[in-house]
């Protein structure tokens, strides 16, 4: 197990170190002191909450070999283990976790793929790709699962990218188990928190930047920055042997040529709508499928994707161009995105018998809301409807909560406002917020839209009105395992209950669902 002197060696910013470094670090780095394990090291950062300084005795008393901190020594009273003080400690625990675990992602070919939507499905189809081309020896980090080999691990209820300290356990698990490659997504809040710090990443990929996040990045700017500092780390990486740094750019977005700015050695674009290095046409639709051709960088063929709706035949492109860009071929390609497996919780289809379709989907953003609505569209009958079900969460960005309905007012035939992870905020000021906006965009209550607080009983009263040819798609929660009301995460499965609500016995969202 490594010293605490080789801990610190990698560490970017300067540090003061009190009490020795020759401690030997034979645990792992953590940020809860409840997880320290004897001879670990405890990271003490401030939180939104609450402060890890004020659990420095906790965690020396679990056993802790070192502490990592900003606070001055002098402050913390007597400490019997060595402490170093940095700058910025949340910035520190990548780097210490890395080098704990021996830096696992220095032997890895590492792509991290970041954007506002489509990052999981995009990861999910380059990993298929990857496990073709590799031979079954490429991982995956998600916000869904991680998955190494025949394992997958669940990453969490609300999730982003998991703690840098599981980041590189992770990672650190795929190298012992022979991995050649991993797919790592990337969040903004992973990102701007620095959970990837101590990443080594070989390809960096891009699938949008639209509204979100705002109540923590404040600005646009700040959020597109905080997705750019993964293609910042494409310079600051350590080099592989016979590995380009590669930069992959959806040409169509807005933002392409603020990610072009960063140096790479080989950047490839993709899209639909722009010129583009592998360009994507012909797009048709099929029964839970979506054919389209791909062209460009030595591809010249016609791709079958088991998923539906146009967006993802640029979820597909992203991660085409991607595998290309490291030199897999055509063929391989191919049968990797024909062998991408159903996503949880994306455009999933749920079948309980009824003579509608019902569809659940982890759309949150007023641009995934808008495409899934558009894909619901493309499944709809002659004559069918599309009937919406969604909320907007409580202590969140709130502009959403005027985007959205304004999405579904234009999209949906009709709309059902309900819970969604509340939290601390009154729902019904929520839901009353986002009526007043879904009639600004010219809709009526009571003819386009109703409010209905308890998201089971949106979901019933959505699939009562259903007829055959209509589509019933709920947004916002997909895969996720909870609903939080107060500071209380609840169970709550949005698949399990839309089954329920489609067969009459809806489950209610909580007890304390009230409006």
């Amino acid at each position: 197990m490594p010293p605490l002197k080789e801990l610190l060696s990698d560490l970017p910013q300067q540090y003061d170190l009190t009490g020795g470094d020759g401690a030997s670090i034979t645990a792992p780095v953590v940020e809860s002191a409840d997880e320290v394990q004897p001879g670990g090291v405890f990271v003490a950062r401030p939180g939104a909450s609450v402060d890890g300084h004020d659990f420095i005795a906790r965690a020396v008393e679990r056993g802790a070999a070192a502490v990592v901190g900003q606070r001055d020594p002098a402050a913390l009273g007597s400490l019997l283990v060595p402490y170093v003080r940095v700058e910025n400690a949340m910035e520190s625990v990548g780097w210490l976790a890395s080098a704990y675990h021996g830096h696992p992602s220095r032997r890895l070919v590492v792509i991290g793929v970041t954007g506002t939507d489509g990052k999981t499905t995009t990861s999910t189809i380059l990993h298929s790709i990857m496990q073709a081309a590799t031979g079954g020896r490429c991982g995956l980090i998600s916000t869904v699962s991680a998955v190494i080999g025949d394992e997958t691990l669940d990453t969490g209820l609300h999730v982003t990218t998991p703690g840098a300290p599981l980041v590189h356990a992770l990672l650190g698990r795929m190298v012992a188990a022979g991995l050649t490659h991993v797919v790592l997504e990337m969040t903004s809040h992973g990102l701007a928190q620095g959970r990837l710090n101590g990443v080594a990443v070989d390809a960096a990929v891009m699938t949008n930047v639209t509204h979100e996040h705002l109540d923590y990045h404040g600005t646009f700017e700040a959020y597109r920055a905080a997705k750019g500092r993964l293609f910042a780390m494409l310079g600051e990486s350590a080099r592989k042997p016979n590995i380009r740094k590669l930069a992959v750019i959806n040409a169509d977005d807005p933002s392409a040529d603020y990610f072009a700015a960063f140096p790479s050695d080989l950047r490839l674009t993709y899209g639909l709508d722009h010129p583009a290095d592998v360009h994507g046409s012909d797009v048709a639709h099929r029964p839970g499928t979506t054919q389209f051709v791909a062209r460009g960088q030595g591809i010249d063929g016609l791709f079958h994707l088991p998923l539906v709706g146009s967006y993802n035949v640029r979820n597909a492109l992203a991660a085409i161009t991607t595998a290309r860009g490291l030199g897999v071929l055509r063929e391989t390609l191919q049968q990797g995105v024909v062998s991408t497996p159903s996503i949880p919780g994306r455009m999933e289809r749920i079948d309980a018998g009824q003579p509608y379709l019902a569809v659940v989907d982890f759309a949150h953003t007023p641009n995934a809301l808008a495409t899934a609505l558009v894909a619901a569209r493309e499944l709809t009958g002659e004559g069918g409807r599309v009937i919406a079900v969604f909320g907007c969460a409580g202590l969140r960005d709130r502009e959403k909560r005027r985007l959205m309905p304004e999405a579904a007012a234009q999209l949906a035939d009709f709309t059902v406002m309900t819970a969604e992870d509340p939290r601390s905020e009154p729902l019904d000021h929520i839901l009353a917020t986002m009526a007043a906006a879904a009639e600004a965009a010219g809709g009526t209550e009571g003819q386009t839209f109703i409010r209905v607080p308890d998201r089971g009983a949106a979901l019933h009263a959505a699939c009562q009105m259903a007829r055959p040819g209509d589509v019933v798609i709920a947004c916002g929660k997909g895969h996720e395992q909870s609903m939080a009301f107060g500071a209380t995460e609840y169970p709550w499965d949005d698949r399990a209950a839309l089954r329920a609500a489609i067969q009459g016995d809806p489950p209610r969202t909580l007890p304390t669902a009230k409006a």
